[in-house]
């Protein structure tokens, strides 16, 4: 519940999607208490959209001096950064690794965000320039190209290679025609 003697402050500041935004922010400083460290100056922003769009979100900084849209900014500017973690997590199993050592945990976060830029990469120079295919849903509309559709991409450029083939004997292979592997690899991809 905000209290409405809260004095508020009109800012334009520069939000998601490279555009500026007209937001009110209320501000005050702060400190932070933990046993056993030292005290914190923290400054603290409460941020609203007057049209209501989104519900009011707060922000906090160790630099008490920062003036309130620089921190919003700053918050905004990490948006990408939060956008790979999601990412990482929903698509490569990043902090849901189960290991029973901490070495092996502080190993496999880095591995992890290393074949996300592997993926990325090779998706990339597959590419040569050219746009990215988006799987579409009838239910969920996409502008852009997400991180599952670069992992189903590279995994389709992947699985048909034959340098990985296993099979001893041209016995064990069975022809399928090509329309139907590529429907199958298309399945896979997005469902592995």
């Amino acid at each position: 519940m905000l209290d409405p003697d809260t004095t508020w402050e009109p800012l334009t500041v520069p939000w998601y999607g490279g555009v500026t935004a007209q937001v009110e922010a209320a501000t005050g400083t702060a400190l932070w208490y933990h046993p056993g460290a030292p005290t914190v100056a923290l400054r603290w922003v409460l941020l609203r959209d007057p049209a209501g769009q989104f519900e009011p979100q707060a922000f906090l900084s160790t630099d008490p001096s920062a003036p309130p849209a620089q921190i919003i900014a700053w918050f905004v500017a990490r948006w990408p950064l939060e956008v790979t973690f999601q990412e990482v997590r929903a698509h490569l199993g990043v902090e849901t690794q189960r290991q029973w050592s901490n070495l092996a945990i502080l190993r496999t976060t880095p591995a992890l965000l290393g074949l996300f830029s592997l993926v990325t990469l090779v998706a990339h120079a597959r590419l040569d320039g050219q746009p990215l295919p988006v799987r579409q849903a009838a239910w969920y509309a996409k502008s852009a190209p997400t991180f599952s559709d670069t992992l189903a991409f590279v995994r389709q450029c992947l699985w048909p290679v034959t340098v990985f083939s296993t099979s001893p004997s041209s016995d064990e292979v069975i022809e399928i025609p090509r329309a139907l592997f590529d429907r199958l690899t298309d399945t896979l991809a997005f469902a592995a």
